[in-house]
C-alpha cells in the first residue's frame, strides 16, 4: 500500500517564522509561535476546560527527552492529523498502545514518532496519562467534505497541512487531506478548533455499506467488535469521529504487517481483501458519524 494515496504534493511552505505573541478568543493567555510548539511546555489555552493535567501530559518528562503528551494530542485529547484523537479513548487500550509502541509490536507511517517516548516513559507515566485522556469526552473535531476538488496545500509547521494562501485548487483524486477549519487555531494548537476532511465523492456511503454490512462478504461488520453504535466496547476502541487519515493508516499498517500487538490477529483477516479505495471510504464513514 502507498501512503500517498491520503497524502498530498509537497508545496513550499510560504509562511515565516512569527515572533509576535499569539491570542485565541476567550483566553486569556499568550504565548509565542516558540513557546507553542515547546514539546516540554505546549499551550494550555483553556485550563477551564479540562481536569488538572498529570506532569507527563503537561509536560513530559525532559530529563529523558520525552514529549509532553498535550503537544501532539492537545490539551483536550483532539489530537491533530498527523497525531490521533485520544479523548474518551479507554484507559486500557491506550495503556496497551503504550506497551506496544515501546516493545516495538506497534510500527508505521507516524508511529516514529511516539517510539521514543514510550521507551523514555514508565509504566506509572503511561497510566497516569492514559487515565487523563480516557476522562475527557471526545471533542467534536472534524468536518467531512465529498469533494472532487480540493486546496492546494503545503506541510507546515507541527507536520500539519496547510492550504497554499492564493494557491487554487487542484484534483483530490484517490486521497483523504485533512485541512485545519482555521489556520491560525491549528499553529496555535487550539484544543477547540478542530479539522476539515476532504474526502473523494461517494465516499460516505461506500463505507457505509463496508461497515455496516461487511461489504458483501468482503469483511464482518464493525459492529460485531466495536459494538453497535461503533462507540467501543470494554478495551475495544470507539471508531466512529475519529481522524480519517488516522483510520487509514491503521487499516493500512495491520494490513501489511507495520502494527502487530495483542488484539491485531483479531483484525487482520478482516483488513485483508481491502483496497486502497475500500480503506478511504472506511475512514470517510467513520468520521462521518461523529464522537
Amino acid at each position: 500500500m502507498r501512503l500517498r494515496q491520503y497524502v498530498a504534493r509537497c508545496h513550499a511552505n510560504p509562511k515565516p517564522a512569527d515572533a509576535t505573541p499569539k491570542h485565541l478568543a476567550g483566553s486569556s493567555k499568550t504565548y509565542t509561535q516558540a513557546q507553542i510548539d515547546d514539546g516540554f511546555n505546549p499551550p494550555d489555552w483553556y485550563p477551564q476546560d479540562h481536569p488538572p493535567m498529570p506532569d507527563v501530559v503537561a509536560h513530559g518528562r525532559k530529563d529523558v527527552e520525552a514529549r509532553a503528551c498535550a503537544l501532539c494530542h492537545l490539551t483536550s485529547g483532539g489530537g491533530h492529523p498527523e497525531s490521533a484523537g485520544i479523548a474518551g479513548l479507554p484507559a486500557g487500550y491506550i495503556i496497551r498502545q503504550m506497551q506496544e509502541f515501546k516493545s516495538g509490536a506497534r510500527k508505521g507511517a507516524r508511529a516514529v514518532a511516539m517510539l521514543p517516548i514510550s521507551k523514555a516513559l514508565n509504566d506509572a507515566d503511561f497510566k497516569a496519562a492514559a487515565e487523563y485522556f480516557a476522562a475527557l469526552k471526545a471533542p467534536v473535531w472534524y468536518k467531512v467534505v465529498e469533494t472532487d476538488m480540493v486546496p492546494k496545500s503545503y506541510l507546515g509547521n507541527g507536520a500539519m497541512r496547510f492550504p497554499v494562501e492564493h494557491g487554487g485548487t487542484e484534483p483530490l483524486g484517490n486521497r483523504i487531506i485533512e485541512l485545519p477549519q482555521d489556520d491560525e487555531s491549528a499553529e496555535s494548537r487550539d484544543p477547540r478548533v478542530g479539522f476539515v476532511a476532504h474526502v473523494p465523492p461517494g465516499s460516505i456511503k461506500k463505507g457505509e455499506a463496508i461497515v455496516t454490512t461487511g461489504g458483501g462478504g468482503k469483511t464482518i461488520a464493525c459492529a460485531i467488535c466495536h459494538g453497535p453504535d461503533l462507540k467501543g466496547v470494554g478495551d475495544i476502541p470507539p471508531i466512529v469521529g475519529r481522524s480519517p487519515m488516522y483510520v487509514y493508516r491503521q487499516l493500512n499498517d495491520i494490513k501489511i504487517g507495520t502494527r502487530t500487538g495483542t488484539m491485531t490477529p483479531l483484525m487482520k483477516g478482516v483488513v485483508e481483501k481491502f483496497t486502497d479505495d475500500d480503506m478511504i471510504a472506511i475512514a470517510a464513514y467513520l468520521v462521518s458519524k461523529g464522537p
